[in-house]
């Protein structure tokens, strides 16, 4: 895709907010449980790195917006570990790591568990 010379062309996401009903709780599950670099904390938000793309957590300050959010998926290099590991700090696997699909040259993996606030995460490994 051409970028715009002007600098108004889409350069990937920058950020994502999630969703949380207690702060402090979701702000312990990213941190402790799926071990994401703390960024930053504001009175009312918490941010992450997670792996470059920045995540927001937030009470939504709008009705409008108090919604559980989309599904954001983690890339694993060894999804059974991953989710052990994720079970062992504490994390409910609502579905156990499963083949998706065969791929000329790997399968896809994916599994899934919920945050501390009932979001739904997925983890994904490209198997080889």
């Amino acid at each position: 895709m051409p970028r715009a010379a002007d600098g108004t062309s889409l350069q990937g996401i920058g950020q994502i907010v999630i969703n949380v009903k207690d702060l402090a709780r979701a702000t312990g599950f990213y941190r402790d449980v799926l071990q994401l670099p703390l960024l930053f904390e504001v009175p009312t938000l918490a941010f992450f790195d997670a792996g470059g793309v920045r995540l927001m957590l937030a009470v939504a300050e709008d009705p409008r917006f108090d919604h559980p959010g989309s599904i954001l998926y983690y890339r694993v290099g060894d999804i059974r570990a991953a989710a052990e590991s994720l079970r062992g700090r504490g994390a409910t696997i609502t579905s156990e790591p499963h083949l998706i699909a065969k791929m000329p040259d790997h399968e896809l993996w994916m599994a899934f568990l919920e945050d501390s606030e009932g979001n739904t995460l997925g983890l994904m490994s490209e198997v080889r």
